[in-house]
């Protein structure tokens, strides 16, 4: 049984991910800055922190054995007008959403290399397709998201490892109900369904659907791949 590591894993997308993975065979470990008290595959560490990653994959090896799959899914937004954003507000969002995933792959690497197999799928973001106003680091940092994927694929690919990428679109979860709530999504929920052509919010387990077909062995031909989850709003 392979053993998968998903970061961001206690809540929304990522949540929706390490429970999918889970019941189609997996052995799953999640890595979140709060992880639940009662799992006993939660591991607490900020992707922004080397050694924290280190120590959570030497306690995930010890009791599931290699990691050859990991799906980058923690991250962070923001919303400020870009001039009022300063470079530590700037810093913290690249750390996350990008210089996360960096380490998070280095981290795993040399297990998938060993094995001469993996899967690599990060969690970007639809507003790399559209643009966003008044989160210009975000947009950015899952902006070069999609570009470290596509450079990984060809660098990884002769190694047996697939790196794919998957931008969700208008996804419910607690982040976007907080940003309903503090009026910051360009009107509510149900405003933004009307504007979506399959009529509904997506929810955390089309994305995890997504990535449990990309970390497949069927999908061994597929790497370097954006693949966009959005109900048609962007395409």
């Amino acid at each position: 049984m392979k053993t998968a590591v998903v970061t961001g894993g206690a809540s929304g997308i990522g949540l929706g991910i390490a429970q999918r993975l889970r019941s189609t065979g997996f052995h799953v470990a999640s890595l979140d800055l709060n992880p639940p008290a009662d799992d006993d595959f939660a591991y607490r560490a900020d992707v922004t922190e080397p050694e924290q990653i280190a120590d959570a994959l030497t306690a995930i090896r010890a009791k599931l054995g290699p990691v050859t799959v990991l799906v980058n899914a923690a991250g962070i937004d923001g919303f400020k007008r870009f001039q009022n954003i300063s470079f530590a507000e700037w810093q913290r969002v690249i750390d996350v959403n990008l210089n996360g995933v960096f380490h998070c792959v280095q981290a795993v690497l040399p297990d998938m290399l060993a094995a001469g197999w993996g899967r690599i799928v990060n969690i970007s973001s639809s507003s790399t397709h559209s643009g966003q106003p008044f989160m210009t680091h975000y947009v950015s940092a899952k902006s070069a998201v999609n570009g470290l994927t596509k450079a990984l694929a060809l660098e990884l690919g002769p190694s047996g490892i697939t790196v794919n990428a998957v931008p969700p679109g208008f996804i419910d979860t607690p982040m976007l109900r907080k940003n309903e709530e503090a009026r910051r999504l360009g009107g509510s929920v149900e405003d933004h369904i009307q504007r979506t052509p399959v009529r509904r919010v997506g929810t955390p387990d089309d994305i995890a659907a997504a990535c449990a077909f990309l970390i497949s062995e069927e999908a061994g031909y597929i790497t370097g791949q954006i693949i966009g989850v959005n109900g048609g709003r962007n395409t």
